[in-house]
């Protein structure tokens, strides 16, 4: 075994050798990879680490929330608010538990959902786990009655199998779109080449049962995350530019993904600027294809290695930031000065035009290595939660102004949350508890606000419009009290709308969606 382990050492370090003396300009070997080839592993972060060099936006504090969470990669919170992590190299989702103790930080992590393929993106819809695996889609139901009563009621299931394995670019992501439809994005299987299977480099699409697999866009080299934009439903994805051909080239992108668009790769490049450019080694004789190329929305600096990407969704996040996209930029390992290494904000101009800001910095200094962004999610409690696969650790990013509540523990969130109460109802108070007159006129004046918002078309079977995802309404009564509920209606899980409503209307409303659908 010792000299297999020799032998294996000898190999990289001769192949490092000989890339860095054939391949002085295009290619630089640095950081984590450098790590990871010598046997060397990152220290765990610290939070005096993080307070010496993490820097958020004014307002903000950053909180190393969760350690030793080996190989952390995609995140997603559940219609409770529980968050959930992804660990691609150990097969396995966890949770990762919010602050019961009071301290502060997570109290740990447990695991959900094990002895899977490589599990990368994953999504939740009606009660089931959707996993992107390296070589399929597996499902998995589950049920939760509140914070962190997340488990498992049945098996996992492959709905969809045969997708194109291996290669360079072997994590599978996965989303839900606006249409119902599941969205998995498959990798390139090489830095650049002209592969035989038309999925790879390829976001492909599939019904919600697994069937009905099609291509919906092609020349996408390694698209590792991608969201759809609220109020256009607009597809945004990052793309992870090609190697070799030096410090500056060419561009990783953000792409406007649409059905059945090309976006360059393997003959076409993106420039600083974002215009397409030829590729030195497949472009010649492609200038057909390179004219068919679409030309990237924004562009990266070459070798930032964009990962995931979040809209901010909650109506009452930072005015700032709502409606912007926060882009994890896990950093280069192939320049001869590391970059990336942070979390940025895009912002959306009424002209089109998309300005990229610095929203969590510090990750890599100086050539120094504390972390490597890859996935932000918006959790219920308004704050910003981001994986990191390098460190095994996920932050929280929160806002620290009076206007935004410190909502690290359930009861915290239910308590900032709330408006001063001023009706005289007790908190707690369930429908036994009302009088039969007062709740006739609760249940009364709640429909009418149930109807006037078109509650019906996310909840109601009969009343939901194309392309909605029905929430049905049942066993409220077992979840919630009137006060719990009403709270709930004053920031809801998304992709439920905050809905502008005085605290006696989400009361009312309480009482009637109680009433009516509460078994």
């Amino acid at each position: 075994m010792k000299n297999w382990m020799l032998r294996i050492i000898f190999f990289l370090l001769m192949g490092a050798a000989i890339i860095w003396i054939f391949f002085p300009d295009g290619y630089a070997l640095r950081g984590p990879l450098l790590d990871s080839m010598l046997g060397r592993e990152a220290p765990a972060p610290t939070q005096e680490m993080s307070d010496g060099r993490l820097r958020a936006p004014d307002g903000y504090d950053v909180t190393l929330w969760a350690q030793n969470l080996g190989d952390a990669r995609f995140l997603r919170v559940t219609p409770e608010g529980s968050l959930l992590v992804s660990q691609t190299r150990l097969g396995q989702i966890s949770l990762v538990l919010a602050d019961h103790d009071g301290d502060g930080l997570s109290d740990g992590s447990r695991v959900i959902v094990e002895n899977l393929d490589r599990p990368h993106g994953f999504d939740l819809r009606e009660g089931s786990i959707y996993i992107g695996e390296a070589t399929a889609i597996a499902r998995v139901p589950f049920e939760e009655s509140g914070l962190d009563t997340i488990s498992l009621t049945g098996e996992v299931e492959r709905i969809a199998e045969g997708i194109p394995e291996g290669g360079n670019h072997w994590r599978r992501s996965l989303r839900f779109g606006p249409d119902g439809r599941i969205y998995v994005t498959v990798g390139s299987s090489c830095n650049v080449c002209e592969e035989e299977d038309p999925r790879r480099a390829a976001l492909l699409r599939f019904e919600a049962d697994g069937s009905g697999e099609t291509t919906f866009a092609t020349g996408l080299r390694n698209t590792v995350g991608f969201d759809w934009q609220p109020g256009t439903d607009a597809l945004y994805g990052t793309d992870n530019g090609r190697d070799l051909l030096g410090d500056d080239e060419p561009a990783c992108e953000l792409n406007h993904i649409i059905e059945d668009g090309f976006y360059g790769w393997p003959y076409a490049n993106a420039n600083a600027n974002s215009q397409i450019e030829a590729d030195p080694d497949f472009g010649p004789g492609n200038e057909d294809r390179i004219a068919d190329s679409l030309a990237p929305a924004h562009s990266f600096r070459a070798h930032n290695a964009p990962l995931g990407i979040t809209f901010i969704r909650r109506r009452d996040a930072d005015p700032a930031y709502r409606g912007a996209a926060l882009v994890a930029l896990h950093g280069s390992w192939n320049r001869s000065t590391l970059d990336g290494y942070q979390v940025v904000s895009l912002h959306w101009g009424a002209d089109g035009q998309i300005t990229e800001r610095p929203f969590l910095t510090g990750f890599e200094e100086n050539g120094d290595v504390m972390g490597r962004p890859v996935d932000i999610a918006e959790g219920t409690d308004g704050a910003i939660y981001i994986s990191d696969d390098y460190g095994k650790a996920v932050y929280r990013v929160s806002r620290h102004d009076s206007n935004a509540p410190s909502l690290k523990r359930p009861n915290a969130f239910r308590a900032a949350t709330a408006t001063p109460r001023t009706s005289g109802f007790t908190a707690g108070e369930r429908l036994d508890d009302l009088s039969p007159t007062n709740r006739v006129a609760l249940e009364e004046r709640g429909g009418e606000i149930f109807k006037e918002k078109a509650c019906a078309t996310c909840h109601i079977a009969s009343e939901s419009l194309p392309g909605v995802s029905l929430k049905k309404l049942e066993n409220l009564r077992s979840r919630y009290n009137i006060d719990e509920l009403a709270i709930f209606f004053a920031a809801p899980q998304p992709p439920m709308p905050i809905v502008d409503l005085s605290e006696a209307q989400r009361r009312a409303l309480a009482v009637y969606v109680l009433s009516t659908y509460g078994d």
